[in-house]
């Protein structure tokens, strides 16, 4: 009997989820953030990544087209890679703090986090949830989950480089030389 990696894949990011919305209510007020325009595209990334995801598969069966093949293997590969991905999002989240925030902004009493997951990437909670992703369309092998979760990283890669501003505006130099140290997304690398 194969395990079904679908569902503990599902488990592991309703997980997530619920740990995102706690986390939510201890958060610091919001100084200075991106922009509406910016906020509403990445809102509706995020909404069509999870229509594709979840309601796709019944009403458009072509999103159920398998790409990957089904094995053990690649299911464990898949459901690790995930359960990494989101272990680091949540270890990268306790870090942050109060200053963690679903939009790019910047925080009363902002601080600028340098250790955790933040010494070794600027952006772990991106490399989390691109582990998850990854290992989610491994593990699940549908074109629903390639296009689903390229939204929701296509998302992030937006957002980036907005953070990356408000940071540098907020701690000047002190930003600067965090970037010249530690990389952005994948360490030792970019």
């Amino acid at each position: 009997m194969h395990p079904d990696f679908g569902r503990y894949i599902a488990c592991a990011w309703i997980a997530w989820a619920v740990i995102w919305l706690i986390g939510a209510l201890r958060v610091k007020r919001i100084v200075r953030k991106q922009s509406g325009a910016s906020s509403l595209l990445q809102a509706g990334l995020l909404g069509v990544a999870l229509c594709v995801l979840f309601m796709g598969k019944r009403r458009l069966r072509f999103l159920s087209w398998r790409l990957i093949p089904v094995s053990l293997a690649i299911g464990w590969t898949g459901l690790v890679l995930t359960i990494a991905g989101v272990a680091l999002t949540v270890l990268a989240r306790v870090y942050l703090g109060g200053n963690w925030s679903g939009l790019a902004t910047v925080k009363q009493d902002h601080t600028l986090v340098r250790t955790g997951p933040y010494a070794f990437v600027r952006h772990p909670i991106y490399l989390g949830v691109l582990l998850a992703s990854v290992g989610s369309v491994i593990a699940l092998g549908q074109l629903r989950c390639v296009i689903g979760f390229g939204l929701i990283i296509l998302g992030n890669m937006l957002k980036l480089p907005l953070e990356e501003r408000l940071m540098s505006e907020q701690f000047g130099d002190l930003y600067l030389q965090y970037k010249r140290e530690t990389k952005a997304l994948i360490p030792f690398v970019w």
